[in-house]
């Protein structure tokens, strides 16, 4: 079967955010490659100003899950647009690793909408808008298992 890797695009701040991303998650960037590094083509030239915009980075969450993304190129019609229509939801394996990554998460957060606590589904459970305007859920089911 396929995997599923989460992709995030950004508006110029992908760097930033993947810098940050990198400090949650602890696994190694597997690198960058920048517009500027692009082969030059006559027919499709990169603004200098855009040169330095990630065009593609990635990060390993663990063995099977990576974070990728790329920055949007206004000059080319592109632009990241943000809002709660996908979230990346975290399925921890305990009740610390949901604490942990609620807290480094949802450092500078644009919005909490639920703060880590309990639910009736979930021992331990939060959403929240982070500071660049990712949306992510953190959970752990721990005795709230079904069936």
């Amino acid at each position: 079967m396929a995997k599923l890797h989460a992709y995030l695009n950004f508006n110029g701040n992908c760097e930033e955010a993947f810098d940050f991303y990198q400090t949650v998650f602890g696994g190694p960037l597997l690198g960058s490659h920048r517009f500027g590094d692009m082969p030059a083509d006559p027919n499709f030239s990169i603004p200098d100003e855009d040169k330095n915009k990630i065009m593609h980075t990635a990060l390993h969450i663990n063995g099977d899950v990576m974070l990728m993304g790329s920055d949007c190129i206004e000059n080319f019609g592109h632009k990241a647009v943000f809002g709660t229509a996908t979230y990346i939801m975290l399925d921890a394996q305990s009740a610390e690793e949901a604490r942990d990554l609620h807290s480094k998460l949802s450092k500078n957060a644009q919005n909490i909408e639920m703060d880590l606590g309990e639910t009736f589904f979930a021992e331990l459970y939060s959403s929240f808008t982070d500071q660049f305007g990712v949306s992510w859920m953190v959970h752990y089911e721990g005795n709230k298992k079904m069936g």
